[in-house]
Formats: structure tokens, sequence, C-alpha cells
């Protein structure tokens, strides 16, 4: 009784507070610094460097396009297997040879099925992804990035091995 008549109480009380609160800021902390980084779904990057370098994003797409002209042709997306296939040409319809490209697929809101191919070949002035295999039937997201020296810009499909046809482009501005 007498620590409490004595007022040392309170600091005792107030200096355990300000410890508890500096220990949950540490361990705050060291849980999120040791979170994966998810990856942007737009740009093949983290977030943060996707949000610190969108201008650069949007300025490359609006260069890419003003030099080539990229369309995606596949048909028909299938679980067993298909090719996944990119036209790439000039803006006067001739097929562009030295493109390098990074294909992203993977299904929405969950990123077990997710993978990345590179160097298609190139046949009859299409870029070809050959035999890519979709684990699951349904919904798919096909974000490719396209080099072309030092021009590039990315390219998302949204598509469906259920169905005959594209379920949508993406053609936003910062796309």
């Amino acid at each position: 009784m007498k620590l409490l008549e004595s007022g040392k109480l309170w600091p005792i009380g107030i200096a355990l507070a300000i410890t508890a609160v500096a220990c949950l800021g540490v361990w705050t902390i060291k849980t999120t610094d040791s979170a994966s980084i998810q990856e942007s779904d737009a740009y093949m990057t983290s977030y943060q460097t996707a949000d610190a370098k969108i201008n650069d994003f949007i300025k490359a797409k609006i260069a890419f396009n003003k030099k080539y002209k990229l369309k995606y042709i596949t048909e028909r997306l299938n679980t067993s297997g298909c090719d996944v296939i990119y036209s790439l040409t000039t803006l006067d319809g001739k097929p562009v040879k030295n493109a390098t490209m990074l294909l992203a697929i993977s299904r929405p809101e969950i990123q077990i099925y997710d993978k990345k191919l590179k160097n298609p070949v190139f046949e009859d002035g299409l870029y070809v992804f050959k035999d890519v295999k979709f684990p699951k039937a349904g919904a798919w997201t096909l974000l490719l990035k396209v080099n072309v020296g030092k021009n590039y810009r990315f390219y998302e499909v949204k598509a469906d091995t259920r169905v005959n046809h594209k379920i949508r482009l993406k053609e936003a501005s910062t796309y």
C-alpha cells in the first residue's frame, strides 16, 4: 500500500506502457519486413517500383505505339496446351523480327499457377509461345512485356479457357 500512496506507481505504469508500445512497433516492423513483396499486376515489378516509375512506363508505351503495332492473335486457350500468339509489326504492317518478349501468365486472386515464359519462336511474322499449358480451366491474365531495342511496353489480355474468344484486352492509358 505504501507504493500506491507514495505516487511511485504512475511513473512505473507509464514506463511499462512506453516499453510495450516500443516493443509492438519493433515487432510490426520485423513482421512487415519479412513479408513477401507481391508483384504489380501491371508491370512485372513490385508495386513500389511500379508506382515510382509509372510516368516512365506511360512514356515508353506512347513511344512504342508511335513505331509499332502489337496484337494478340490466339483464338482459344486450352488446359492441355496451346500456342499463345502475338503479332508485332511496324505501323506500315512489316513484321518486326528482333523483339524480345516475356509472357507472365496468372489466375486472378491466386499466385500458385503463375509462370513466366520467354523467348517465343518467330515464325511467319508472328511470335509464338509454343505449347503453353493452363493447369486449370477458367479466367487467366496474360501480361506481355515487349522490348524492341530501347522501346518497350506492357500488354495485358484477360482470357478464358472455357470460351473461344478473348474476354477483354486491357488497353488503359497506363498499359
